[in-house]
Order: structure tokens, then sequence, then C-alpha cells
């Protein structure tokens, strides 16, 4: 499979609005007669990687899968993908209803990019799959949602794509097929498929996905660790504590960086993070140590609480992500102030603008009690002799080539 790789680069999407929305607006003298439906959303999946987009209903996800699949262009900014696409943002769109199962499974796979003899050759795979071998030849208008799921769902995992994209398709069906489902996309990622898919089942996203992208309204709430995220999106979703405590709604921590309840912090509150302060400072070079100290205090007795650090490049790439769990550090109950250090011997980061992200979750992971969220930028300077995010210290050496050989020219 060669490299499939989706690239979104300052995504924008406008539409017009309706006459009568239009005409509403100018009787409550407003004038925009334009919705944004996303703004400046920016993130890239390779190969065998997967990526799940989150958030509440009309927050921009099936827009963003539909500009991924071409299914429009964005109003500014700019998408790039390299690979056959295998797209799933419609359940049964696209089935003519009056041919039956078999045909719109060739038609299918021809639109994928097949020719109709490769997909004949694979109809009885894909029909197994779909285990639809007494239904295939019957109309589709006959199915029940979930047999044209999961016909859709087999004629795109057999059209070899190198890039799927998937919306809300695995929530739907027995769990049996979803479990189907789930390996079947282990398989692709195996086989380096790239995987964009739109879900509302955070377990789902923690289970497959590498990272998560939060939408709120079209822009982006949080781009990271699936883990992370879906329990930020998780958060806010079950706690009306942010409208119900404007004491900490907003504050200025460190070098005067505004935290917002909502949009760069989330949490539950009952434990906060006061300060944070880096040693040296946030002028770094590449290969220095970097500590950062976090305070924090708690009103009543938190059990084990779980620390978290992420640093993550102004593109939105994951450089860290990292927590007291991960490295086995027990945290004690912990009641009143005091504050938690985490030390990097060695900051090997190529030169760049970056963010640190912190949070204190609960100990199960139920839920964050506080988490900041691109609060904290850094830079890091040096001498660019990499490509990539690292830039450790490394070394060429040349070995096995004859001493007359050196010097040999033409």
């Amino acid at each position: 499979m060669k490299d499939s790789r989706v690239i979104a680069e300052s995504v924008c999407k406008q539409y017009r609005q309706s006459y009568a929305v239009r005409r509403k607006q100018r009787d409550t003298a407003a004038h925009a007669n334009h919705a944004w439906a996303l703004r400046d959303v920016s993130f890239s999946v390779g190969p065998g990687e997967m990526l799940g987009v989150i958030g509440a209903n009309g927050a921009g996800k099936s827009t963003l899968l539909r500009l991924l699949g071409g299914v429009g262009r964005p109003t500014t900014g700019a998408i790039h993908v390299n690979g056959r696409i295998g797209a799933l943002l419609d359940l049964g769109g696209g089935f003519l209803g009056d041919l039956t199962g078999r045909e719109n499974a060739i038609l299918a796979g021809v639109v994928a990019g097949l020719l109709r003899s490769e997909i004949v050759a694979r109809m009885d795979q894909i029909v197994a799959f779909a285990e639809l071998e007494d239904y295939i030849d019957h109309p589709v208008r006959t199915y029940s949602t979930g047999m044209m799921m999961r016909l859709a769902f087999a004629v795109a995992v057999h059209t070899d794509p190198e890039i799927l994209l998937v919306d809300e398709f695995l929530s739907v069906g027995d769990l049996a097929f979803q479990a189907k489902c789930n390996s079947r996309i282990k398989s692709l990622r195996a086989g380096g498929c790239a995987i964009v898919m739109v879900s509302h089942g955070m377990d789902q996203v923690r289970q497959l996905c590498d990272r998560a992208l939060w939408l709120k309204h079209g822009e982006v709430a949080a781009f990271g660790s699936s883990d992370v995220v879906a329990r930020l999106f998780e958060t806010e979703m079950k706690n009306e504590t942010l409208k119900r405590t404007p004491h900490v709604a907003k504050r200025a921590l460190g070098d005067g960086v505004d935290l917002v309840a909502g949009e760069n912090r989330f949490g539950t509150f009952e434990m906060e993070i006061d300060s944070i302060r880096f040693h040296p400072g946030t002028a770094l070079r590449s290969g220095e140590p970097l500590a950062v100290v976090i305070g924090f205090s708690a009103a009543s007795k938190i059990s084990a609480p779980v620390f978290v650090v992420s640093i993550t490049r102004d593109d939105g790439t994951v450089c860290l992500d990292t927590s007291t769990h991960l490295a086995r550090k027990e945290v004690p109950d912990l009641h009143g102030s005091g504050h938690v250090r985490f030390t990097m011997d060695r900051l090997d980061l190529g030169p760049g603008n970056y963010f640190l992200d912190v949070g204190v979750f609960e100990s199960k992971w139920l839920h964050a009690y506080d988490y900041h969220w691109h609060a904290y930028p850094f830079t890091v300077e040096g001498i660019i002799e990499h490509k990539g995010v690292l830039a450790p210290p490394c070394t060429w050496e040349m070995g096995g080539i004859p001493a007359g050989e050196r010097t040999r020219t033409n």
C-alpha cells in the first residue's frame, strides 16, 4: 500500500443560509447571511493511523467527513488526500432502491475505482461478510437499515481502500457484526490504511483510534490522544459544573495566560491546577533538560488522582503524551495545596513552536478534575539537522571503504 495520507490545512466551510433565515435575521437587525460549519480545522492522518472525530450534534463532524471524501470543497483552506478512498458517508447513500443488493454492490465498487471484473470476483466475500446470502438478489428497497449498513460496509472494506472514511456506521447493527467490523478495521490499519471515523461512542474511540479531534461549533476544541480527548468531551457532556461555578470560569496563570472554562479549560474543578512553572523557561534549546512544576489545590480529599502532561507541535502533531499512571507512579490521596514536578533529562525536539497541556484526572479516568489545553506555549531553538519531530544527538560515520577508494575520482 502506498503512502496513504489525509491532511487538512486550516479548513473552513461556509454555507449560505436560506431565505427564511436571512429574513428573520433582517427582522432582528442581524446582517450575516452565511453560516460557518467549520472554522480553521487542521490535522493529518498517516498510513496505519486512525483518527476519531467527536462532538455534539451540529458540531461539523459529517461536514468535515464529506469534504475529505470530495463531496464539496472548503470555502478556505485545503484538503490533501493521497490514496484510494473507501467512504461510508451516509447509510445506504448512493444505493438505488430498485436495483438488487448485488447490482448496487457492483455499482459502488466501480465508483470506488475497481474494474467490474474485480468487484464481481470479490462478490462472494462481500456477501458473506454482509451476511446477506439469502437477500443479495433482492431489491435494496426491501432491505432493513441494518442490511443496507452491512452491505455498504462490506463493499467499502473489500475495495482495497487506502483511506477509509466512516460516519457512525459501527454504532449500528448487532454486537457480533460490530465486532466483525472492528476486526476488519484493525486489519486495514495493519495494512497501512489511513482511517477517519466519526463516532459518538467514546469507548469505541478509545479502543480503535490513535488520536481524536473534538469539534465544537465547527471549531477544534481539542486534538490529541484519543483517551484524553474522549475524557475531556465526556466531562463537558456529563457535568454542568462549568455553568454553576463562575469563580473558576476565567483566571490567569503563568505569564498572563487566560483560562476560559469550556474553551481551553475543562473539568469538574473539585481539584484545581493553580500554577505552571517552566524550568529553565519557555524559550528552550533542543537537548536541554525541561522541568514543569504543576501547583494544585484540593478543597476536600481526592483519592489517588492521575496527573497528565502532553506536548504538541503547533500543527497538532502529538510529540509526548504521558501520565503518572503510565509511569506507574503512585499518587497518594491529596488534600490542600501542593505541587508535582515532571522532568525530562533531554528535550530532543526539533526547532519550532509547541504547546504544553497539563491536567489532573479522577483515579479511574472517569472525568477530568482540571485540564488545561493549549494554554502554555513554548519554543525550541536549535540547528535544523533533521526533519520530523525528534532532534536527538547523532553522528554519521563511514566504514568498510578501502583507503585507496576514498579519494578516487573519475
